[in-house]
């Protein structure tokens, strides 16, 4: 059973709400992160990354970056930038972008059932990349970015989603980039007794992003226990900060990869080894977005190609939930042995571009620095489960959500 709490959210003042709200911390550099935070003094994002509040000869990771975190996040408290409410409640998060809605249930989920695999992972993390948020978390005493989980889908969360969707928001605004975020406050204790009830009832819910930031809240939460022995589990830092999707209402798009260079081969060459595993369909000028599962596009030399998987391959993949993906099928049969791209987590010759950017974005890349560029078709989020299901990996790059949950919208202190 999944153990999803309610929670006491401190959150922005609705005046303030819209200013406040900021994409994921991980989706900047430095320098961009300086410029978004430019001219925007309440942007969540100088509380994320705070060592935009100093020069750059000071590390990004210096102790000082941290304790400002905390200083800017407790001032802003106290001004009233945020109000912290008074009982816990669950909050419904709807994301609109294009005219397609998402809507979420906001809550906090047990660090236990993220131990014992209640909470399903389909990602490795790297400990260098969990210092800086088990850090950030730790100081600022504070999950300030949601993790993305999923669920599938129960009828009953979603007549409770639709019946508090009738009622007024908390908040509603349209962020930079179009998207339009509408907020709800659940307060009625029947509603927040069921949906916890409901939530027991469901055997597993999934990361479907933000893998570092759940591994980070863990090891914090963790960490407190071993302060705090006579802990009692229910204290906030058994629990982390989340936004739980049904299955039904999620967009996964396509993760494209680019290729520097044809790993020695000419043209013709490369064409001849693609198509021992390939069927090769020149389409030209018109940028190709596959359609179907085991197609690909292929970008080179000015031109667009449709590339399908031929049967002895996609039959060789069948009933293996990690080989079968795209991503996989890929790697397996072109990038490995014929671009020579043995690890794509290490290998400097590949870069990966998310579906967002749009294929203009590939050929772009490819006049720039690059040589060749593939399209794909994108996981679908039932493939995401039979991966975590079997307690499998997927590789890197295989998902790109759209659209980004904003941070500081939703505070958990713990």
């Amino acid at each position: 059973m999944a153990i999803v709490r309610p929670f006491i959210c401190v959150r922005p003042a609705a005046a303030v709400v819209d200013k406040v709200a900021a994409l994921p911390y991980d989706v900047y550099n430095r320098k961009e992160a300086c410029q978004a935070v430019e001219g925007n003094p309440l942007s969540f994002l100088n509380i994320d990354r705070a060592e935009t509040q100093f020069p750059d000869d000071v590390d990004t990771y210096d102790p000082r970056v941290y304790a400002k975190a905390k200083e800017l996040l407790e001032k802003e408290i106290e001004d009233g930038t945020f109000v912290t409410d008074e009982e816990e409640n669950y909050y419904l998060y709807r994301l609109t972008m294009n005219g397609r809605s998402q809507t979420g249930i906001v809550a906090c989920c047990s660090i236990d059932d993220y131990q014992n695999g209640i909470i399903k992972k389909h990602e490795n993390t790297r400990e260098e990349k969990e210092q800086d948020r088990i850090r950030h978390v730790d100081i600022t005493g504070a999950h300030t970015g949601p993790i993305f989980l999923a669920y599938r889908s129960d009828e009953l969360l979603t007549k409770i989603m639709l019946h508090v969707k009738e009622e007024e928001p908390l908040y509603r605004f349209v962020s930079e980039d179009g998207i339009i975020h509408s907020i709800w406050k659940i307060s009625d204790r029947r509603l927040v007794k069921a949906i916890q009830d409901t939530f027991e009832k469901i055997p597993f819910t999934y990361i479907a992003d933000g893998h570092h930031r759940a591994a980070s809240a863990v090891k914090v939460g963790l960490k407190r226990r071993a302060e705090h022995p006579d802990y009692t589990g229910e204290e906030p830092f058994n629990y982390f900060l989340a936004v739980l999707f049904p299955e039904d209402q999620l967009m996964i798009m396509p993760y494209n990869r680019v290729v520097k260079d044809l790993n020695g081969l000419d043209k013709d060459g490369f064409l001849t080894e693609v198509k021992k595993n390939f069927s090769v369909k020149k389409i030209g000028k018109q940028a190709y977005e596959p359609k179907e599962k085991n197609t690909f596009g292929m970008y080179l030399d000015g031109d667009w190609y449709e590339l399908t998987a031929k049967p002895e391959v996609t039959a060789a993949a069948a009933g293996d939930s990690v080989k079968s993906l795209d991503v996989s099928v890929l790697q397996d049969y072109l990038l490995g042995p014929v671009l020579g791209i043995g690890d794509p987590r290490t290998d400097k010759r590949i870069d990966f571009i998310g579906g967002i950017r749009g294929l203009g974005e590939l050929e772009r890349r490819v006049a720039e620095d690059m040589t060749v560029a593939f399209s794909m078709y994108p996981t679908s989020i039932q493939e995401l489960f039979a991966v975590a299901d079997a307690g499998l990996l997927m590789p890197p790059k295989s998902t790109w959500f759209e659209p980004k949950l904003r941070s500081g919208i939703f505070i958990h202190r713990i």
